[in-house]
């Protein structure tokens, strides 16, 4: 059995998140693959931080990152602050020789990000982003059938992922409108989520071309102020995709959109047949198959089950709705398995880099209203674009 010590960076929601992804995955997998002992945990916010020291039995405050990151007593650095952060926590703890466990995005640059991965590689730690999407056991079920060429030959993905939590135009200016902060908004924030999982089933993305708007282009500067604020990012994007592998996409996303709460949404069409999944129905994938001997009844519904990876370990039968932390606790069981096990895991720096070298890609294409292409040797320096 192998303590692994854990110190938190940044003790909000997503710090939260990640701790209770920790304890239940021990409970749920059982202390052969590490116990959590949580160390330490730095956050500015000193209310923030003692709540983590109370609630979860931290043994140690500070309000200095730097002093957890280089603390002798930890084994596993987990970062959870917002995303302008990420970078420098991520760097300080590979150079400390730590375990890193970032949330996404990896960083704001495509440049850092590219870096912070030949760092990780070269150190021989544990590096992990925080991508839950691909612990979906619906997503793994789909890679599989990709995989496997039971849908034939890939021709199209065609993706969403829609929220409408910034549709009130009142909601003053937060972080996430600020680029040197959040480093672009909708892509950023929402579409990255469905690059992941558009990259995990499907492959590396070799070419795109994309368009932006920001319906709001101002905020209050705070609530109920009248003074505004400019929003420097995206509020809606659109772009064509052209995979590696030679199939064609089309992905959306905005966080103004109406009636739309969670709504990461895509379908894959293929010469042999067809999928599509929901994340607001999350238990269950529509598929079709050419073959099926009645093809007239179109698609049919296949519910997650104990066959499907990673469901077994919350439910003991089909049908059974698991959601957005049980994905979380499936992220901390490959985390520790990694550390304690040295098992293979597919959310890497390197997939970060990927993933922010798209993103960079994506914004410099709406921003010249171009197709940009040789994703695979061309090196974004930021995705820090005007919108």
């Amino acid at each position: 059995m192998k303590k692994i010590r854990i110190g938190l960076v940044g003790a909000g929601w997503m710090g939260k998140a990640h701790l209770s992804a920790m304890l239940n995955e021990q409970m749920l997998f059982g202390p052969e693959y590490g116990v959590p002992v949580f160390e330490m945990v730095a956050d500015n916010n000193a209310a923030s931080a003692k709540v983590a020291k109370e609630k979860i039995g931290f043994n140690r405050v500070t309000d200095d990152w730097k002093v957890l990151v280089n603390d002798p007593d930890i084994d596993l650095v987990d970062i959870a602050t917002p995303n302008a952060f990420h970078y420098q926590v991520a760097k300080a703890a590979l150079e400390a020789g730590k375990n890193v466990y970032c949330e996404k995005p990896l960083s704001i640059s495509a440049a850092e990000s590219k870096e912070l991965a030949e760092l990780a590689a070269k150190k021989g730690v544990i590096y992990y982003v925080g991508f839950n999407n691909t612990q979906n056991p619906a997503n793994a079920y789909v890679r599989e059938l990709v995989q496997s060429g039971k849908l034939g030959q890939i021709m199209l993905f065609i993706g969403r992922y829609d929220q409408d939590q910034l549709l009130d135009p009142t909601l003053p200016i937060t972080w996430r409108h600020i680029n040197k902060l959040a480093g672009c908004g909708a892509l950023g924030d929402l579409g990255s989520h469905l690059l992941s999982v558009s990259q995990f089933i499907m492959g590396d993305i070799s070419a795109v071309n994309a368009m932006t708007t920001t319906i709001f282009p101002e905020r209050p500067k705070a609530k109920g102020s009248s003074e505004m604020a400019p929003v420097e990012n995206e509020d809606i994007i659109s772009f064509m995709i052209e995979y590696a592998n030679g199939a064609k996409g089309m992905i959306s996303s905005s966080r103004v959109a109406t009636g739309r709460k969670n709504y990461l949404a895509y379908e894959i069409q293929g010469t042999k047949g067809s999928v599509i999944y929901d994340l607001e129905r999350m238990g269950e994938v529509q598929v079709y198959f050419q073959s099926d001997e009645e093809v007239d009844r179109g698609f049919r519904k296949v519910f997650l089950n104990p066959l499907h990876k990673g469901y077994s370990a919350f439910q003991p039968a089909g049908g059974i709705a698991i959601a957005y932390n049980d994905m979380k606790v499936l992220e901390a069981h490959e985390l520790f398995s990694a550390i304690t096990k040295g098992t293979k895991y597919d959310c890497t720096f390197e997939f970060g880099y990927k993933i922010d070298r798209t993103v960079a890609a994506i914004l410099e294409s709406a921003k010249k209203r171009v197709w940009v292409d040789g994703l695979s040797e061309i090196l974004w320096a930021s995705c820090d674009f005007p919108s």
